[in-house]
């Protein structure tokens, strides 16, 4: 970033304490106010500069002239599962909303993040696609998801997935940025946090290069959403999968492996008596034997107005042992917050 981009920055939020060094000495203060701002942004969580008392009075309000803020989003709607799951909705300066969601268990606080409001990929299955793209989130709408979780549940994160409303290879500019705080700002490391993708054409040589550029390497986990083993069944669930067929977005997962040394994880939405029949997984396990690989299954979660249904018990497990039995390394994902419409996109929905 440069001094002249540092000089005119009125978000404060997603700048590292070096960036804060340079942009307090612009503005004509000392350095170690710089060093002040770092640690009421991402220690303290100050969600305004007046609430920031270490500055002097009068900076305050001449940045607030001048149109500077932390840029903190507020919060427009909170709800909490049984299970604890928590689920906030955000809303941004123009007016829109984000989704953000904390899962807690005895061990570990896992925040799923949003990276763009809303999404323009129309997965059949999910509630954010139903709404369309409006816009992508700054790398400060990111970096907040983590900060207002962290505050509402009164811990510390230990793990971000990229996996809420939007398609992060879409933004990956602002997703590496935000990476970069959550790491070297908020403390939160790099194989700690997960970037899911339905797959975007061209896209993931990009990432690897780019990560690798601005992070020396990528040590965060890669998860591919494929939710069919062919690509005639795929196309029917996600539409954007006829521009980007299956097979090359497996050789672009081999070449991502390639490049950053790191193993591929698949993610598969089962839904019931549609993409859940040991066949299917099969031929999952055709397609991705030669993965160094991990495959992580999610039973569907229901949406109102959708016509998918969740599998059974019986169903999952069917599939389960399919491809153990194959040699492939598999997890089910447990589903949280069934209770309070946990599925991405629902809150936002009926906000909206």
């Amino acid at each position: 970033m440069s001094g002249h981009c540092i000089a005119t920055r009125k978000v404060l939020l997603g700048l590292s304490c070096k960036e804060l060094e340079e942009w307090a000495l612009l503005q004509g203060q000392s350095a170690y106010r710089g060093r002040q701002l770092h640690d009421w942004l991402y220690v303290k969580g100050a969600r305004s500069l007046e609430s920031i008392t270490v500055l002097p009075k009068a900076w305050r309000i001449e940045l607030q002239r001048k149109g500077v803020t932390v840029g903190r989003l507020s919060e427009l709607k909170r709800v909490v599962s049984v299970d604890s799951t928590m689920k906030l909705l955000l809303g941004t300066i123009d007016g829109e909303s984000v989704e953000t969601v904390g899962i807690p268990t005895q061990k570990r606080l896992t925040i799923c993040v949003s990276s763009q409001v809303g999404c323009p990929m129309a997965c059949r299955f999910c509630a954010t696609g139903i709404e369309g793209l409006q816009r992508s989130l700054w790398t400060h709408e990111i970096v907040d998801q983590i900060l207002s979780v962290r505050e509402a549940m009164s811990r510390r994160p230990t793990h971000v997935v990229f996996m809420g409303m939007g398609e992060p290879l879409l933004n990956i500019d602002q997703i590496l940025a935000s990476i970069q705080c959550l790491n070297e700002d908020l403390g939160i490391g790099q194989r700690r946090i997960t970037v899911s993708t339905v797959g975007v054409k061209d896209a993931l040589p990009r990432l690897a290069e780019s990560a690798i550029a601005r992070l020396g390497r990528a040590q965060f986990t890669l998860a591919v959403s494929l939710h069919a083993p062919n690509q005639q069944l795929r196309e029917k669930l996600i539409p954007t999968a006829r521009r980007y067929p299956l097979e090359s977005l497996l050789t672009d997962c081999q070449h991502y492996l390639a490049v950053t040394g790191r193993r591929v994880s698949f993610e598969y939405i089962l839904l019931g008596k549609l993409n859940d029949f040991p066949q299917h997984a099969e031929e999952l396990a055709d397609r991705v034997g030669g993965f160094q690989s991990h495959v992580n299954l999610i039973a569907y979660n229901p949406i109102k107005g959708v016509d998918f249904k969740r599998p059974d018990e019986n169903r999952i497990k069917a599939f389960r042992d399919v491809l153990e039995r194959r040699g492939i390394a598999v997890t089910v994902r447990s589903s949280r917050g069934l209770d309070q419409n946990a599925a991405c996109g629902q809150l936002r929905r009926q906000h909206v």
